[in-house]
Order: structure tokens, then sequence, then C-alpha cells
């Protein structure tokens, strides 16, 4: 078996939560959903098209009025997957993307929240992606929400959470619970290292699967037009990635 890296497996997995989506949406400084998303459209032709817009590309992306149209296409209910990250990410699937500390006295400063709220009501298929998994990132509770993870009842929200995937596991979300669930493992890992470095409560089977891993014909695919691809708009990312393949054969 050729030796995977730990970002393939991250890709290919973004890659199967993006199953069945016509229309995703990759937001600034995002390689690794972007490649995910590469890869989902690659292997869905030539029977179905997925439309992909990378925030940065020339190539990838067929909006043309920036932000404005991302919106609206969302707005629109056309807009089916997107990717949030976070300072901070709980339990309950809320995100921080302002700082640290009681706002607005914030001990950090982040870069704020932009149109992370609008987008997490508004898009049906959002994936929480953050590659840290420590109690620095995944907390009890948020030290200010950017945007919830739910809704009171009777508030009109067709977007929301679907899963968070991070270096060393993938989780679902249970919006009725609410909550998340431990899903799998990532290769190298433990269901005990998770729980060590996860400050929020969540379920988990008694004997965790493991994250799925590419086939021979995926990994072709995702090392060959997919990195291509991927170097249009994450140059420096994919020559890392480039490093990191030769390393396996040397």
């Amino acid at each position: 078996m050729t030796p995977i890296l730990p970002r393939e497996t991250l890709i290919f997995t973004i890659a199967r939560l993006l199953e069945g989506v016509r229309l995703v949406a990759v937001g600034a400084s995002s390689p690794i959903p972007a490649a995910g998303s590469m890869l989902r459209r690659a292997l869905d032709e030539p029977s179905r098209q997925v439309r992909l817009s990378v925030l940065g590309s020339v190539e990838h992306n067929f909006f043309t009025n920036g932000s404005a149209e991302l919106f609206d296409s969302a707005g629109q209910g056309r807009l089916d997957a997107f990717f949030l990250g976070g300072g901070q990410i709980d339990g309950q699937a809320n995100v921080n993307l302002v700082g640290v500390g009681d706002y607005p006295a914030t001990s950090v400063r982040w870069p704020g929240s932009f149109g992370s709220a609008y987008l997490y009501f508004t898009v049906p298929r959002v994936i929480l992606f953050r590659e840290e998994h420590t109690r620095r990132v995944l907390v009890e509770k948020v030290d200010f929400i950017s945007a919830p993870g739910t809704s009171p009842e009777g508030v009109y929200r067709p977007g929301g959470p679907v899963a968070l995937l991070t270096s060393k596991a993938l989780f679902r979300f249970d919006k009725a619970r609410p909550g998340f669930t431990l899903d799998s493992v990532h290769p190298g890992h433990s269901a005990a290292e998770i729980a060590e470095a996860t400050g929020f409560a969540y379920d988990a089977p008694a004997a965790p699967t493991q994250t799925p891993q590419p086939d021979a014909a995926t990994l072709s695919l995702m090392r060959g037009r997919v990195l291509t691809e991927l170097a249009e708009t994450y140059p420096a990312f994919a020559a890392d990635w480039r490093r990191d393949l030769a390393a396996l054969v040397a």
C-alpha cells in the first residue's frame, strides 16, 4: 500500500462529505477544503457537474462580483455547501471568529465574523474545519458567538453545521440533540487521544471506526489533477504537498 499523507486523509474526507452537492464555495486561506471540493468535482465527472467557487482563484471561481454573488446564491438556496473555521468551536457548534476574553476587551483579537453568521443560517451543508485539535480551539463554551450552531424553535433556518473535521477525527453534528458524535478516528490517532484533546463533551461509540482512506484510483486523481488545479490558487501549499510526496519515495 502506498503511504497516505495526513492532508490526503482530510482532502478525501471532505470529498466524501460533499457527495451529492451541486454548488460548493470555499473561502479564503482554505487549501484543504479547496482540494477536497476539487476532488469531489473530479470524482463526479462526467456523470454530473459540481460547480465550484474558490475565493481568490481566477480559474476556479465563476463569480464575477466577489462576495455579493456568493451571498445572493446562499440566500436563494442555490449554495449547497460551505466551510467555516474558528479560533474557538464549542460542543453546540458555535463558532468564535472575534477573539479570546470578554468582548470588547478581548486579550486576543482575530479578523472578525464577516459573513459567517449569514452563511451558517442559509447554507444547508456547512462543514466546520479546523486542523488544530486542542482544548484551546475545541472549547466547552466559546467566548464570543460569531455564528450560532443552532437556533431557537420557530426560527427559520435552512442552513447549519453537519460535521466537524480536524487533524485527528471526524465528528457528525446532530441538530436535534444538539451536539457532536465522534464518527471516525484518523489513522495514527486514538479515541483516548481525541478525548484528551477535546474541551467539549460529545457522544462516541465504544469502538470508533477508522476514517476511510482513498483507493489507488482516487489517490492518483488527488495527486495528479487535483494537485495541479490547486497550485493555481495555493502554490505554496501545492509545493509542500509535492515535497511530502517526494519524501515518500526517497
